[in-house]
């Protein structure tokens, strides 16, 4: 029998599932604090400063170089660059208040520079070239990645490059897409998330540019008019992207520049945005992935040198998307 997430209440976790995600990270334990069991303020907020000081928060800024950069760029094809780092820092909720964060975005903003030439030494360009780091490059996908990190880390100043060239970049049907410059008229799920997050980010820390809603509002409707993995066209499920690299209905943790169906979810719930019947059978689908224990599984990893090890491996249960999907199912059924 198919759920029917519009009158499904919120599952309710056991207590061994949460008590499991309390016993990790400080990274994972202070989401949950305030995410699922309702924390008092000052508890979560003890709780996130560890982030810097402990487990894979202190690993990875630990691995900063002398120059501000991580493996001694700004972007690679790995997953342990600049960017990549800055990222996963972002989403481990490494306080940008701490001494610890203006210390580690200091060194990167004053000495991380872009370079035109790319990994395989083809050269890509002059327009950003020598670039500051959260200036960014050509690239919206990339430029994503590097706004919201600018954002979060209290750079929007820097980054207004960015903001003007996503703004700029927004196709038709809402969406963006990294092949825009090569004639692709049609959006990507994998780019436009990326857009979206880093719009997101600025608005969050205080960017007021009434273009910037107006753009991310449209690009939210992009997701949402395709239920989030189904095609406008024929409403045919989307199982991976035109390139095969990306599965949308399997789930990953990093997500890197990937798009699937519960990072879309977690945009929209960070966003406060009102549940309605378009997101129902993606809400379904991560229910659905629930297995008998409680947990869910880390469906994808995509290849690549992580600086970090933090789940068990492809097809254990992750404690990354068991706190997603539980936080999503509590939003949409205190939402519907």
């Amino acid at each position: 029998m198919a759920i029917n997430p519009s009158k499904q209440q919120a599952p309710k976790p056991e207590k061994s599932v949460i008590q499991r995600l309390l016993d990790s990270d400080p990274s994972i334990r202070w989401q949950v604090m305030r995410d699922l069991i309702g924390a008092p303020a000052d508890e979560v907020a003890a709780e996130r400063a560890r982030v810097a000081t402990e487990g894979w928060g202190a690993h990875l800024l630990a691995l900063q170089g002398a120059d501000g950069s991580w493996a001694g760029t700004a972007w690679n094809h790995g997953w342990n660059s600049t960017m990549h780092v800055l990222s996963l820092l972002r989403e481990l909720g490494l306080d940008p208040a701490s001494n610890e964060a203006h210390r580690t975005v200091g060194l990167v903003r004053d000495h991380v520079r872009w370079k035109g030439w790319d990994w395989d030494g083809t050269w890509r360009g002059l327009e950003f070239d020598g670039n500051p780091f959260f200036a960014g490059e050509v690239e919206p996908c990339i430029n994503g990645q590097v706004g919201a990190s600018s954002a979060y880390f209290g750079q929007n100043t820097q980054s207004e490059r960015i903001i003007d060239l996503l703004l700029a970049e927004q196709l038709s049907d809402g969406g963006w897409n990294c092949e825009a410059a090569n004639g692709s008229t049609r959006s990507s799920f994998n780019t436009t998330i990326c857009v979206l997050e880093a719009l997101l980010e600025y608005e969050l820390a205080g960017g007021t540019n009434a273009a910037v809603t107006e753009a991310r509002l449209r690009g939210q409707e992009y997701l949402l008019e395709r239920h989030l993995f189904r095609r406008r066209s024929t409403g045919e499920v989307i199982e991976q992207d035109r390139d095969g690299g990306t599965m949308w209905t399997r789930f990953a943790f990093p997500t890197w520049w990937h798009y699937d169906v519960l990072r879309g979810l977690e945009y929209l719930r960070h966003a406060n945005v009102v549940p309605d019947e378009r997101m129902a059978e993606a809400i379904d689908l991560v229910a659905s992935k629930r297995s008998s224990d409680g947990w869910w599984l880390l469906e994808t990893q995509y290849p690549g040198e992580m600086p970090v090890k933090m789940d068990e491996g492809e097809g254990s249960p992750s404690r990354w998307i068991t706190l997603r999907a539980l936080r999503v199912l509590n939003w949409y059924s205190a939402g519907d």
